[in-house]
């Protein structure tokens, strides 16, 4: 099967960590830009200038035409964000408790966007960011970051795929219904790394990956 040696990242982020994906690549149905994510950087520069990354293992689309989205219903003060311009996060409250990373895709006016799931971090716990609750939370992701656009001038971004993950491929990829939802579940709208340890829940059948395997190994310099 392809895909079967690991996927290596290097000891720290590349240069492409510094880029940010263009305004282009989220200008298009969530459904087709979510399983591209995958292998992408989540990069926040925190108060120290220091870049805090790591690898998008895990997506979910949501879109207007589907009960799961925000926007099916109506348009609100709190889902705005959803039906703004693409390649801003949307960053809202999950049961008054947990917060939800998202960013906006397809065109204004259309409620579409792209829930990040669950990031591996370089050096850390495989576990950390394995969710949408952990996510936000090892990053200190937060409604103040609602609307911001995906920009290095931000403080927060999406950057493309490094040279050591440019090879992932559909086939590295595992595709299923999204989860934590009551509605549409059935919607094949969810993606994973299969290679990743860090995936908030695999399929039945799908065995966790050896150690060796980990996509990020040594934390940044």
């Amino acid at each position: 099967m392809k895909g079967e040696q690991a996927l290596p990242l290097p000891p720290s982020p590349s240069a492409r960590a510094s880029q940010s994906l263009p305004c282009s690549f989220f200008a298009r149905p969530a459904q087709a830009v979510a399983p591209e994510l995958i292998g992408c950087l989540l990069v926040k520069r925190q108060a120290d200038g220091v870049l805090l990354w790591g690898v998008i293992v895990e997506t979910e689309a949501y879109s207007q035409q589907e009960p799961a989205c925000h926007g099916y219903r109506r348009r609100s003060p709190s889902n705005e964000t959803l039906f703004g311009e693409p390649g801003h996060f949307y960053v809202y409250v999950s049961y008054g408790i947990h917060h939800c990373v998202n960013v906006v895709t397809d065109r204004s006016d259309w409620a579409s966007g792209v829930l990040l799931r669950a990031v591996e971090l370089p050096g850390e716990p495989e576990r950390v960011a394995a969710g949408p609750g952990l996510l936000a939370r090892r990053f200190g992701i937060d409604r103040g970051h609602d609307a911001r656009p995906s920009r290095p001038e931000q403080g927060l971004w999406l950057a493309p795929r490094p040279p050591e993950l440019m090879m992932i491929t559909a086939e590295d990829l595992v595709q299923t219904g999204r989860i934590g939802i009551r509605v549409a579940e059935d919607l094949p709208w969810r993606w994973y790394l299969r290679r990743s340890r860090s995936v908030s829940r695999r399929v039945r059948g799908d065995r966790l990956p050896p150690l060796d395997q980990k996509l990020a190994r040594r934390p940044p310099r």
